[in-house]
């Protein structure tokens, strides 16, 4: 059986009220998430989970706000001695622009996103501005997207799971590792959105959906199905994995 490392790196930052990150919690919060480029170890091709921001802000102030170093996207595949046309395989979570704005760097790459997501990146909701559909259009016209309609097994060891929580496309990336299954979630949370404060606890919530979601209700219950099924769980912008080199 083929297993892997995942090793994050940060390619961008937002900051902005904690709310955003946990539904109806930590508002009037100033908080700082670190955005990831998550680069997938072993097998015989380089893959990568999302592409992150292409002028990420590497100011001092954010680095320490998420106790990491923030790269551009070609200086963090360098430190793995790669560049953008060595990528085989992106994985996207989602088509939010700060995870996608890389990709027509990846000439090379097969593009594997959810159909829901190509269809609201060409026609986002109104509610919904992170969906730039400029970056996506010349891997789409280079025919580079593989269309996910469902649950996928992109190579032995690493599988998408639709996940509807944050966007109607997301998709979580499961991922075997020496020490079980690792999970990429398919939308934008931290570790506390899955290990709530006592006082959320206290209301009976074992888990706090993303701040920007597709349904609460639903959001609330997927989350609990992938608390479950990791045995290593990685919430897309917990700021802890900023300082991490490996995983596991």
């Amino acid at each position: 059986m083929t297993t892997y490392t995942i090793h994050p790196i940060v390619v961008g930052t937002k900051v902005f009220d904690k709310s955003m990150m946990t539904y109806q919690h930590g508002a009037g919060e100033t908080y700082t998430i670190p955005i990831y480029c998550w680069y997938i170890k072993g097998g015989n091709q380089n893959i990568l989970v999302d592409t992150g921001e292409i002028c990420p802000i590497q100011s001092e102030a954010r680095q320490k706000s998420i106790g990491g170093k923030i790269y551009t996207f070609e200086e963090g595949l360098a430190r793995f001695g790669l560049t953008p046309d060595a990528i085989d395989i992106v994985i996207h979570t989602h088509l939010h622009n700060d995870h996608c704005e890389n990709d027509y760097k990846c000439t090379n790459a097969k593009v594997y996103v959810h159909e829901l997501e190509l269809k609201r990146i060409h026609n986002p909701h109104p509610l919904d501005f992170r969906y730039l559909e400029d970056y996506i259009l010349e891997v789409e016209e280079n025919d580079q997207l593989q269309i996910m309609k469902e649950d996928t097994q992109v190579v032995p060891g690493i599988r998408c799971v639709h996940t509807p929580v944050h966007t109607d496309g997301g998709m979580s990336v499961v991922i075997d590792t020496q020490k079980g299954k690792a999970v990429i979630t398919g939308f934008c949370v931290i570790q506390e959105n899955f290990e709530p404060p006592k006082e959320v606890r206290a209301m009976e919530m074992d888990v706090i959906p993303p701040g920007t979601l597709v349904n609460s209700f639903e959001a609330y219950d997927i989350m609990l199905q992938i608390k479950a099924m990791a045995d290593i769980l990685l919430p897309l912008h917990e700021p802890a994995f900023a300082s991490v080199e490996s995983i596991p």
